[in-house]
């Protein structure tokens, strides 16, 4: 697993160095090896919508919600990822899930 975790710290680098087709590249990588590596499947959600790549995006967004169907930020980021791919109603399902799990924003 240290070997895919030196490969996200390359694509994180990758994305600082404002490289976004390589960090996918990169992080396309990490899932060849193993498919449900969660902070892949979240950075390619990112990276590929600010790439115009909506479709494959939302198709991450929610494997971060397949794999961690319990966690407000993995609805709260495909409510994010869902708006700015114009998915308004989908957008306000998940993050109506974010909320319900407590992830409703500051201080709670």
């Amino acid at each position: 697993m240290s070997d895919l975790n030196v490969l996200y710290d390359e694509a994180t680098r990758l994305k600082d160095q404002q490289n976004l087709p390589a960090a996918v590249a990169k992080l396309r990588e990490i899932l060849a090896v193993d498919s449900n590596y969660v902070l892949a499947h979240a950075a390619l959600a990112v990276h590929l919508q600010k790439l115009g790549q909506l479709e494959e995006a939302l198709s991450h967004a929610k494997k971060v919600v397949e794999l961690e169907p319990n966690d407000p930020f993995s609805h709260a980021q495909l409510s994010v990822i869902s708006q700015r791919c114009g998915r308004i109603a989908e957008a306000e399902d998940a993050l109506a899930n974010s909320n319900r799990m407590g992830g409703g924003g500051c201080g709670r």
